[in-house]
């Protein structure tokens, strides 16, 4: 994904935290959509796939969510609970994890992530 913004969130249909900013997730996703700079993605942590699509299909949830069974994304990122972010610049840079939950369609966020989107 080097070349892109990348930004992924791990959570939980379990974690209400998690429940807290998923509609801000989906605000960023969509004011985002649209731009090929910029990827986001989420990982379903320790859930259950049917509760957690049903929950996201409620909730008219359209950003990315990946399964991870065995659990090694969790592991190579080093989670140590729900919700993390991380965000990548585009050269694959880690700019920001951040443990818990976040506004993530707050100007600040969206003007952090057009200034990565529009680096050289």
């Amino acid at each position: 994904m080097k070349g892109s913004v990348v930004f992924i969130n791990f959570w939980a249909s379990w974690c209400k935290t998690c429940k807290d900013e998923m509609p801000s997730i989906e605000k960023l996703y969509k004011y985002f959509s649209g731009n090929p700079k910029f990827k986001l993605l989420t990982v379903l942590y320790r859930d259950n796939m049917e509760i957690a699509f049903r929950y996201m299909k409620e909730n008219n949830y359209t950003f990315p969510a990946y399964l991870n069974p065995d659990g090694s994304a969790a592991k190579q990122f080093r989670i140590t609970g729900v919700p993390e972010t991380f965000i990548f610049d585009k050269k694959g840079i880690l700019i920001n994890k951040v443990i818990g939950p976040l506004e993530w369609d707050s100007p600040n966020v969206i003007d952090t992530i057009y200034k990565l989107i529009n680096e050289e």
